[in-house]
């Protein structure tokens, strides 16, 4: 089993920041990349960054320039720094890895239990 742990969530005002913390612990052989998502009520669950083991980044055009994912996949953990925070940021943030935990074992994707991100305007 693999486990995923968040922490960092709040209440923060508009133009505020934040920074997640997300560590991957349990049966792991290797993690291919780890993302943050976020679903707030009414909407689909998505994705607002990626790191994949090379150290490369994704985000969507709706965060880009605000947040940062950041971390060590090697060493299992991740972080989301987020700057200029907007109302419609609030949501539930997921820490997610794709994991393969023995060798030669497909990858599977693990999440975290969500921590709530509240932007007050």
């Amino acid at each position: 089993q693999v486990y995923l742990v968040e922490s960092g969530g709040g209440l923060v005002q508009a133009g505020g920041s934040l920074r997640l913390s997300c560590a991957a612990s349990g049966s792991i052989f290797s993690i291919s990349a780890m993302s943050w998502y976020r679903q707030a009520p009414g909407n689909q669950r998505e994705v607002v960054a990626t790191i994949f083991r090379s150290g490369s980044t994704n985000y969507p055009n709706s965060v880009k320039g605000r947040f940062t994912i950041s971390g060590d996949i090697a060493k299992n953990t991740v972080s989301l720094q987020m700057n200029s925070l907007k109302p419609e940021d609030t949501a539930v943030y997921y820490c997610n890895a794709l994991v393969q935990s023995l060798v030669q074992a497909p990858y599977e994707y693990y999440w975290g239990q969500g921590t709530q991100v509240t932007v007050s305007s």
